[in-house]
């Protein structure tokens, strides 16, 4: 039987779908799987409050979070608060984001978001999922990374290009609308999971359910998945403690390597 929508919080998307029970039930035992294998998810870009991660994340669109980390000390060094990006010279920004790819368009962004952040909450990131994406270039992925990661409280689900792959693959969700997405998974998933279930799919599509090749024999959510290409390895435990390895080291440590 399938589950009236529920009504949900004002800054998460309400789903308007029922939903079938044995997708629900599914999906949590998805959820619960990857909280084994990430008891502690962290965003991978490297910030110490929430206005670094914010650039970061801004800089981290068409990039990847490796050579963001290259680039932040240096701006962070040069402009430290927002006030002082917003008066930095558009030139002397791109010089330093040019690595991250579509560096005039990104160092643009970065002063006007600034600027609006001076200008419109004192020089202080906004809290609220309507505050921050009243800001330039931001909207719910960038939100909901902010509320979660940066201020450390619930929000909604992060989805993005690996969230988006990796439900489709699971069978959840077959749709490329993030709002969509956020939505449904919102309704499946209890709010108090919300936040890190995001982080963690994030994660388990960046090392473990990639693009290209998907790592099914050591994915812990083999058996869960209709779209798995190999038999999986051992107990869905030992990969669990695998990929725990794998999220925690940002892809550098692989115990079944060598």
């Amino acid at each position: 039987m399938a589950a009236a929508p529920r009504s949900t919080p004002p800054d998460v998307p309400a789903c308007d779908v029922a939903i079938p029970a044995a997708l629900r039930t599914r999906a949590r035992a998805i959820e619960r799987r990857l909280r084994r294998a990430q008891p502690d998810p962290k965003v991978e870009l490297d910030h110490a409050d929430a206005w670094q991660l914010l650039v970061a994340t801004i800089l981290a669109a068409r990039s990847n979070d490796r050579t963001i980390n290259k680039i932040t000390p240096t701006l962070h060094a040069r402009w430290p608060t927002p006030a002082a990006l917003a008066r930095a010279p558009q030139a002397a920004v791109e010089a330093v984001v040019k690595p991250s790819g579509f560096f005039r368009t990104k160092a643009q962004a970065l002063r006007r978001t600034a600027a609006a952040v001076v200008a419109d909450f004192g020089g202080q990131v906004p809290r609220t999922m309507a505050e921050l994406c009243t800001l330039p270039g931001v909207g719910r992925k960038t939100a909901n990374v902010l509320i979660a990661s940066g201020f450390g409280e619930g929000g909604g689900i992060i989805v993005d290009l690996h969230v988006t792959r990796l439900v489709a693959r699971l069978g959840l969700v077959h749709d490329d609308d993030a709002v969509r997405i956020e939505a449904l998974m919102c309704a499946v998933l209890p709010p108090r999971h919300w936040a890190l279930a995001g982080h963690r799919m994030v994660l388990h599509g960046r090392h473990v359910c990639t693009a290209r090749k998907p790592r099914c024999s050591r994915c812990p959510l083999a058996e869960l998945c209709p779209s798995a290409a190999q038999a999986p390895a051992g107990r869905w435990t030992e990969r669990a403690a695998w990929e725990q390895v794998v999220t925690e080291s940002r892809g550098q440590v692989d115990p079944t390597a060598g």
